[in-house]
């Protein structure tokens, strides 16, 4: 709660920065569809909800991938001068991307009200599929961070490769169906996981089961081999920044 409070602590507009971005860029890619400025084919539900729903899910994975990496390095000071289980600052890390997460399905729940999105019971199993996105940006931020600990070009080029990633991926547009457009929502990990959190919040059902199940289990295992190399390179990280 520390973390949190200390986060919002010097911003005017405080817990709204929570949702504020993810909402404004689905309203910019809503506004260009409307307008038919760009084309983002048919959806299987209304695309206002498509694209909020979408960006949402985006924000909250960017924000897990960074949250590793923050969290160390705004403990730096500290992890020279104090000893104490270093595992600390990703557990808190996650706690704070569930505090995220339930500020974003307050979010997600006005969404179903406006626009009268019929509750099903996929709709309980939605949170798992949310969860597994958080669990692989966390996974991706533990393999950067010690890298990204000791050089900033890390934190810049993943600022700019998460640009183009949210490109790559079905985030506002429906999975193409095409080859070799297809692999986007295959290959790329972040697809199956927020197509499957999105088709089961707003249509009950997981339409593509395999890829799912896929990434799911690879990221757990990642998740494990992620935490060993944490757990064994943040020592000798500490090394190098107390020398």
């Amino acid at each position: 709660m520390r973390d949190i409070s200390a986060r919002y602590r010097q911003s005017i507009l405080g817990v709204f920065w929570a949702f504020l971005p993810p909402i404004l860029t689905g309203l910019v890619f809503i506004i260009l569809q409307s307008r038919k400025i760009v084309s983002f084919g048919e959806t299987d539900i209304p695309y206002p909800v498509f694209a909020l729903f979408g960006t949402t899910l985006w924000q909250l994975f960017t924000e897990s991938l960074n949250s590793p990496m923050n969290s160390v390095r705004s403990a730096r000071a500290m992890l020279a001068k104090i000893n104490f289980p270093r595992e600390a600052l990703v557990v808190a890390a996650f706690y704070q991307m569930l505090y995220n997460l339930g500020i974003k399905l307050v979010i997600l729940a006005g969404i179903f009200v406006y626009f009268g999105i019929q509750v099903t019971w996929g709709l309980m199993l939605a949170p798992l599929a949310i969860l597994m996105l958080i669990l692989l940006g966390m996974t991706l931020g533990l393999l950067l961070t010690p890298l990204g600990t000791l050089f900033t070009d890390v934190s810049s080029g993943l600022t700019f490769g998460i640009q183009l990633w949210f490109f790559v991926t079905p985030v506002v547009y429906p999975p193409p169906q095409a080859f070799p457009f297809s692999l986007i929502g295959t290959v790329n990990p972040v697809g199956p996981l927020l197509i499957g959190a999105r088709d089961l919040a707003t249509k009950g059902v997981l339409t593509n089961i395999e890829p799912f199940l896929i990434v799911s289990s690879l990221t757990l295992v990642g998740l494990f081999i992620a935490w060993l190399i944490y757990r064994t390179s943040l020592p000798i990280i500490i090394e190098r920044m107390s020398a």
